[in-house]
């Protein structure tokens, strides 16, 4: 494979996926860029949130984020692999960079409205859906099949460090910039976009486009990758459950607010102190994120991935359920931690069985359909617990969201033991 170069053989054994030289420039400016991502997705549903005091709009401005997966994101498959996926990554990033220094740029000149905010959002979101299935596909050419979970767990161990520093990093500009700060931290994100357009510049390894056979279509194409999802057993199940996962678990995070400045309320709150609050109820979903991804790293190597599927699962939906009951913050941010793990924990067992499972020659297509699964009906997520948190308020529209997964989590693994009993 090209693109490897000497690493330390500790280094190399643990980590696998270290042993490429592409891989570990890609993973190092993705390290910093993420940053700067969450420190946009934390300040973003608190401006939304601070511009019109109603938990129905950052339901707007996660459907705004989401719904482009669900128009590009079965299309974008079949595309990304016609075309070099280093490079499709690369123009994507552009994208969000720019989408970055506009929402910067408008929040710091006072003019920046919630349209605004939904309008960009569906730029970053339509960005992402095409960059996502890039990126993913693109990993394996970067380490090979078998250092492929290593190198899946420690992209997960970054985005959820960042989960951690991206929200931590951001406090600064909500307390001391006050009004300004949210625009500052959109240009920081902007800035953080560089370092990984850089490092992929530096990549050697190069993924031609595959060429299409002769008389055979786009559609046709979209069909075969359809026809191996829908008959083979454990890639459909796995899809069923991300789609009811982006449905009604996900959307959880949109409410994060309406917890820091409602359900959490006390009497002598501050501006500052409901932006510190918001920011330590983010940063506890990284905390136990971060250490769910440390975990698989060090464990990417292990057969019982269905076991440790299951335990995410059932972490997450009953974490919602006991957070929807608290209302005190010493026990909300330990529960926002165990959420953090469980989501994290099934996200990345099923995006690693489902990359282990697609042929190399349907891999775009099959991840395709996964992230349409997850993040295609996340539009309609976004709109159904912010109603509900409108409605009923925030909790029950969380305890809802938890009661649901737990239901079809066992139901699913109780009728269908395929994916309990995976091992690889």
């Amino acid at each position: 494979m090209q693109g490897l170069s000497r690493c330390s053989p500790m280094i190399s054994t643990r980590f696998p996926a270290f042993a490429s030289r592409d891989y570990r420039l890609f993973w190092s400016g993705q390290a910093i860029s993420l940053i700067g991502t969450w420190m946009q997705s934390t300040v973003q549903p608190y401006l939304a949130y601070r511009l019109t005091g109603q938990p129905i709009f950052l339901g707007v401005i996660g459907f705004a984020t989401t719904l482009p997966a669900l128009l590009l994101t079965l299309p974008g498959g079949v595309l990304v692999e016609r075309m070099d996926k280093r490079r499709v990554v690369i123009v994507m990033q552009t994208v969000m960079m720019l989408q970055a220094f506009a929402l910067g740029a408008l929040a710091l000149s006072g003019h920046i409205s919630i349209w605004h905010i939904a309008a960009l959002a569906f730029v970053l979101g339509a960005a992402n859906s095409i960059e996502i299935i890039a990126r993913q596909s693109l990993m394996i050419e970067l380490v090979g099949k078998e250092a492929l979970p290593n190198a899946i767990a420690l992209n997960s161990t970054i985005f959820n460090a960042a989960r951690v520093l991206g929200p931590m990093a951001s406090a600064p500009f909500l307390v001391l910039l006050k009004d300004n700060g949210e625009g500052w931290a959109f240009l920081a994100n902007g800035v953080s976009y560089l370092f990984v357009i850089v490092s992929l510049l530096l990549i050697r390894t190069r993924t031609p486009p595959v060429p299409a056979p002769k008389g055979v279509s786009g559609m046709a194409q979209f069909r075969e990758g359809q026809r191996y999802v829908a008959c083979t057993p454990v890639v459909r199940l796995l899809i069923g459950m991300a789609a009811m996962l982006g449905l009604v678990g996900v959307p959880f995070s949109q409410q994060i607010p309406v917890f820091a400045r409602g359900v959490l309320r006390q009497a002598a709150d501050t501006a500052a102190t409901v932006a510190t609050r918001n920011s330590m109820l983010v940063t506890a979903v990284g905390v136990g994120a971060l250490v769910a991804a440390v975990s698989l790293t060090l464990l990417s190597g292990t057969r019982h991935k269905g076991r440790l599927l299951i335990a995410g699962q059932l972490m997450f939906a009953s974490g919602l359920m006991a957070l929807a009951l608290t209302k005190t913050l010493a026990v909300t941010l330990p529960l926002l931690a165990l959420v953090g793990w469980g989501l994290v924990t099934q996200l990345a067992m099923t995006n690693t069985l489902i990359q282990l499972a697609a042929p190399n020659e349907l891999r775009g297509r099959v991840i395709s359909t996964y992230l349409w699964a997850l993040q295609g009906v996340a539009p309609f997520g976004s709109l159904l617990i912010g109603g509900l948190a409108q409605w009923l308020g925030a909790p029950t529209a969380v305890l809802i969201g938890g009661a649901v997964c737990l239901l079809a989590t066992v139901g699913i693994h109780t009728l269908t033991p395929t994916l309990r009993q995976f091992r690889e």
